[in-house]
């Protein structure tokens, strides 16, 4: 966790600059947040992410390969199914931190913030 307070991404010039972009453009899809959202508590199979977002498994298939090609996911086969987890924490906090950003754009006191200990005197 050290590594990843380190300095390296923070300079605006920086090649780390146009990798984050295609992060971005890889979580710019609904289909792959709520993917990434279902694999927040470990490890699913094509199928029951399929049932998770509504969607095809066939579709879903190909969401989450390109998501391995961007590193975001991985997988691991068991026979004929195939299990993906996230490959770390990252993509998970990005997309909570987005969806907190969107709490935020509609105004008043957004939903994460309710019940937290440090806000109950506020």
């Amino acid at each position: 966790m050290d590594a990843d307070k380190r300095i390296c991404g923070r300079d605006p010039d920086g090649q780390f600059v146009e990798l984050a972009v295609e992060v971005f453009s890889m979580l710019a899809d609904a289909t792959r947040v709520r993917l990434i959202l279902a694999l927040r508590d470990g490890e699913l199979s094509v199928n029951h992410l399929a049932d998770i977002v509504d969607k095809s498994p066939a579709a879903v298939s190909q969401h989450l390969a390109k998501l391995r090609l961007a590193r975001i996911v991985a997988a691991r086969q068991d026979g004929q199914r195939v299990f993906y987890r996230l490959e770390n924490e990252h993509a998970s906090q990005l997309v909570t931190d987005a969806i907190f950003q969107a709490e935020h754009s509609l105004g008043g006191t957004p939903r994460h913030h309710h019940g937290r200990p440090d806000e109950a005197s506020t």
